[in-house]
């Protein structure tokens, strides 16, 4: 049996396509073998690669066949300064986009409402409008390039804006790929930039999944993050295990809607923090893989090998990064990326060496993305598949973050008396969640404040020559553009056409039956703003205050 698994694993590795950019040895010429291990007594819980329980990773080839795709998270001030990012980025080498939002499009406000001032285009880019989203990609080709969306309480109609705009350049929908967060769920627990009671936002959710499944069938519409709840304090094997369990409800609920699991699980989508413990990170994302592959194939029955594979973006960890003596983030950072190539990501943003100060200037950025190309050309950890899968170190911590994460799982089924989705949904309600991720934290700071933790140049080594690097401002100005600009696009549309697709977004709040997917769109194409369409189902579905804790 593991004999046939090494020739199985080697029939596939020899038809694949490989890079054409390398030769695959070391620096001194050593040749290299593609993978190392045994070919006779495989262990089945460690496979070889591109085989269940995908351990050592999804693909035969390991990053021989392709690198991950550099996707670099950036957005600041207007659509148009993003674009000019965007296409900075795309020109130093970068594979993908990924769009970061600012707080009041996070949470569904436009620039000009009462409750965006001071943070219009501080932390992101400010999008209210179809028109905005045209700007923003202007010039750059959506059908041929990746593009990921960085938000999830508004994020159906965000999409919906960025369909329209793929429309309006003429392309194909069915060919668009790329990731939208849609991760309501990780937003009750860690980030808190919700906009409706779960119930409507789940349904939101559950239309992105079916809609994307039969239309758009290269894009991933929701990307299930553990990202904002390791840094919100969570410890690896909290963000693992709170994060999967997510995706077992989303899994629970694309079910619920009639979905076959081998047709829309394959969209779905994962976004790890990678945090400084080297080894850790590792294990972790190792036995992400172990898990998912075997929950997929024995409680929820996908047949399909593309079912059980998980797919996952990773960021460095930006709650690890210090103001104090800030190029010593560079050094984190790599490590931080080393660490997820390692682990076997599909896809990667460096955090930018200043980004605990401000949002990165070009200089920071670029650093930030040579950092990865490092990684990917010069440091020789693309050569081998999984060249960690066999050490005792870690293998052993692989199995010891797999069994922890398990008794989490254990302890969801049990209060969702025996679904993962309700029991997401009554540990929110509850506060486990959140408690859980508290007490880590204060763990954490504990060890920290005795010194049993070590930040340099925090709470040791703290004597520095280093200087505060300059960070890009983000003035006032940005505002102000941005209210007239929002107040243009409601005066020049065809306000009975904007008004008509209101009254269609009322409708469709109270019809189930109705994808809402098509409605927003429609609502996009007539200018309807952010905000307004936010508004207009905020008064339909209510909003949602979370519970107190003590």
């Amino acid at each position: 049996m593991a004999d046939d698994l090494y020739k199985r694993w080697r029939e596939r590795y020899d038809a694949a396509k490989l890079r054409d950019d390398t030769d695959f040895d070391t620096l001194s010429s050593v040749a290299l073998e593609p993978l190392y291990g045994p070919q006779e007594d495989i262990d089945p819980e460690i496979g070889v690669p591109g085989e269940y329980p995908f351990t050592r990773g999804i693909y035969p080839t390991g990053y021989r066949g392709r690198l991950w795709t550099m996707r670099q998270f950036a957005g600041f001030g207007s659509p148009s300064q993003t674009n000019e990012r965007y296409k900075f980025l795309l020109d130093q080498g970068q594979t993908g986009l990924s769009v970061a939002f600012d707080m009041p499009t996070l949470m569904g406000r436009d620039s000009d409402d009462p409750f965006s001032e001071g943070e219009v285009g501080r932390c992101g880019v400010a999008v209210n409008s179809l028109a905005d989203m045209e700007i923003l990609f202007e010039g750059i080709d959506l059908e041929a390039i990746s593009t990921s969306m960085t938000i999830s309480g508004p994020a159906p109609m965000i999409f919906a804006m960025y369909i329209a705009a793929a429309e309006k350049q003429g392309a194909d929908v069915s060919r668009l790929g790329g990731t939208c967060q849609t991760d309501i769920l990780k937003e009750y627990i860690a980030q808190k930039e919700w906009l409706f009671p779960p119930d409507p936002h789940l349904r939101l959710t559950a239309d992105m999944m079916e809609f994307c499944t039969k239309e758009v069938p290269k894009y991933h519409p929701l990307s299930i993050s553990g990202y904002h709840i390791r840094e919100a304090g969570s410890t690896a094997v909290q963000e693992l295990a709170f994060t999967i369990a997510s995706g077992f409800a989303h899994v629970e609920l694309g079910i619920r809607r009639g979905l076959d699991v081998d047709e829309f699980a394959p969209g779905l989508s994962f976004f790890f923090n990678s945090h400084i413990d080297f080894f850790e990170e590792i294990a972790k994302f190792r036995a992400a893989r172990k898990i998912w592959a075997r929950w997929m194939k024995e409680r929820y029955g996908a047949k399909k090998d593309r079912s059980w594979m998980l797919k996952f973006h990773t960021q460095t960890a930006g709650v690890s990064l210090t103001g104090q003596q800030p190029y010593n983030n560079v050094i984190r950072t790599t490590t931080e990326a080393l660490a997820a190539v390692l682990g076997g990501t599909q896809s990667l943003h460096t955090n930018s060496l200043d980004e605990v100060l401000a949002l990165p200037t070009e200089e920071a950025v670029e650093i930030a993305l040579r950092t990865q190309q490092v990684i990917a050309h010069e440091t020789g950890a693309t050569n081998v598949a999984d060249p960690l899968g066999g050490s005792w170190f870690v293998e052993d911590l692989t199995k010891r973050t797999e069994d922890a994460a398990e008794e989490y799982f254990a302890r969801i089924d049990e209060m969702g008396n025996g679904s993962i989705l309700d029991g997401m949904l009554a540990g929110i309600e509850e506060g486990y969640f959140q408690q859980e991720i508290a007490d880590a934290a204060f763990r954490y700071q504990q060890l920290l404040e005795k010194g049993r933790k070590v930040i340099v140049g925090v709470n040791r080594f703290t004597k520095s020559a280093q200087e505060m690097p300059e960070v890009l401002l983000i003035t006032t100005e940005i505002e102000e553009r941005q209210k007239k600009a929002v107040a243009e696009v409601r005066a020049n549309r065809d306000q009975r056409q904007a008004d008509e697709a209101i009254e269609s977004l009322k409708d469709m709040a109270h019809d189930a039956s109705q994808n809402s997917v098509p409605v927003l769109v429609e609502a996009a194409k007539a200018y309807v703003t952010l905000g307004e369409m936010v508004d207009t189902l905020k008064k339909e579905w209510g909003v949602y205050t979370e519970p107190p804790m003590f």
